[in-house]
């Protein structure tokens, strides 16, 4: 790494090696790279190679919502390269990038990142300068002024935040806000979820073991398969297989026993009906981080893949991309960068969290239930709990209880059906919402004329 000292002296005219380090820290911090797209084009660049490289990542993005990584970026040009490119800029391409891939954490890469908007801004003035020459050659003298002020706008960020009272305009667009929803009708009203849950917002279904947080998200991804939206449904537990299964229940409202003796009826089925497109994909558990599935989601795009809903069956169980002496932390970190990919690719994510040991004879399920809970919820934009006792397991009964949500109300309970055999979940017909005092006063009430019965059974 180089020395205070050294640095100004070796980027003093922010020359060929500082143009190189910037678009290696392109490829390194995606968050960085977002705010460069306000301040920075390929034009910029005074080296052609860097400049063609520069406009395919983001071309990339731009198309994509998302940036790619080296890898990427060397699948994209290869045939490209193959086919008539000229032949010096080919090998400076290769040599370039076969550097990069040798030595990906050049230890200096902070200090670009401090200087690159001063070389925006040097590079838009030298662009003016040229213009406005051009410009007095043609006498067009009045167009100067206008030359010289965009040029030193350009090398700031375009957006200074939203200008509450001057753009309101756009605070009302309904497309800023495109739901994907849960199909449920009772969570997908407007003065609750809103339609859903909306792009780059994370969504966590918190339960006990064998509850039904699984079933959940099948659910979820059906609902949006149904309207026509593509889903990736992320499994670390279950198998491809059985995760498909419980697609074809729901989906074909066929019990789960039942799918492969009815394979043809289930066939015709899809035939005949228009549904989104569904990838699953099977990882052992803890083997995925959120690096694996952002490579996962990438190579889906190239295949002309777009995702409009990710599930993640479940984040507990991911791999962190650092170790922390407290699970705690390493959770938080995957829900936060789980976050940051859900934003960054403006789609919705739903995953499940565990409930701890309490949470098993809790007759409601709130957010100090989920294990190792205060970064999860932080993070989370939707919180929905599931929770019912194993004695109401026979019948399917349970509670439905939205323990935290950005969107709209929470602090609501309504009763439920479980049908595991379809993975689907219902709010029971003509059932009102409840307030967590009234619902647990029911409960207790429910119970023991269920006891009550129970007892009348065995005594005779």
């Amino acid at each position: 790494m180089m020395n205070a000292q050294a640095q100004p002296q070796y980027f003093a005219k922010y020359g060929k090696q500082f143009q190189e380090k910037i678009f290696q820290s392109l490829l390194n911090d995606h968050r960085w790279a977002a705010q460069m797209l306000e301040v920075m084009t390929p034009k910029y660049f005074d080296v052609r190679y860097l400049e063609y490289l520069t406009q395919k990542y983001f071309d990339f993005y731009n198309h994509y919502k998302t940036f790619p990584t080296l890898q990427l970026i060397v699948t994209m040009i290869k045939d490209e390269l193959r086919e008539g490119t000229d032949i010096i800029l080919r090998d400076q391409i290769i040599e370039y990038l076969t550097r990069v891939k040798a030595n990906p954490d050049a230890g200096d890469l902070q200090y670009v990142k401090d200087k690159s908007l001063d070389f925006c801004k040097k590079q838009a003035l030298k662009e003016a300068l040229e213009e406005s020459v051009k410009a007095i050659a043609s006498e067009q003298y009045e167009s100067v002024i206008d030359i010289m002020k965009d040029a030193i706008s350009k090398g700031n960020p375009s957006s200074l935040g939203h200008d509450f009272f001057n753009d309101h305009e756009a605070r009302f667009l309904k497309e800023n806000r495109i739901a994907c929803p849960t199909g449920i009708p009772h969570l997908d009203k407007k003065d609750v979820l809103n339609g859903g849950l909306g792009k780059g917002e994370i969504g966590v279904v918190t339960a006990p073991t064998g509850v039904g947080k699984s079933h959940w998200l099948v659910a979820m991804g059906a609902a949006a398969l149904r309207r026509g939206k593509n889903v990736v449904h992320y499994t670390f537990e279950l198998s491809e297989t059985i995760v498909g299964t419980r697609y074809d229940s729901n989906l074909c409202s066929i019990n789960s026993t039942d799918v492969f003796d009815k394979k043809e009826e289930i066939l015709n089925f899809y035939e005949k009906e228009s549904f989104g497109r569904l990838i699953i994909k099977e990882y052992p558990t803890g083997s995925a981080s959120v690096i694996t599935l952002r490579n996962h989601i990438e190579k889906l795009m190239m295949k002309s893949f777009t995702p409009h809903l990710i599930i993640i069956d479940y984040a507990d169980i991911m791999r962190s991309t650092r170790k922390y002496d407290s699970l705690r932390h390493e959770l938080k970190l995957i829900y936060e960068e789980l976050r940051n990919m859900a934003m960054e690719m403006r789609v919705p994510i739903w995953t499940a969290s565990q409930a701890n040991r309490e949470a098993s004879n809790a007759q409601v399920v709130g957010l100090e239930n989920m294990s190792e809970a205060y970064g999860k919820a932080m993070v989370a934009d939707v919180v929905i709990s599931l929770s019912r006792k194993p004695m109401e397991k026979a019948s399917g009964d349970g509670r439905l209880f939205v323990a935290k949500n950005r969107a709209g109300r929470d602090g609501i309970l309504f009763p439920i059906k479980i049908d595991t055999a379809m993975s689907k979940i219902q709010v029971v017909e003509n059932a009102s919402e409840m307030s967590l005092d009234t619902a647990v006063k029911s409960d207790n009430t429910n119970m023991k004329n269920l006891l009550k019965s129970k007892w009348k059974e065995i005594n005779g």
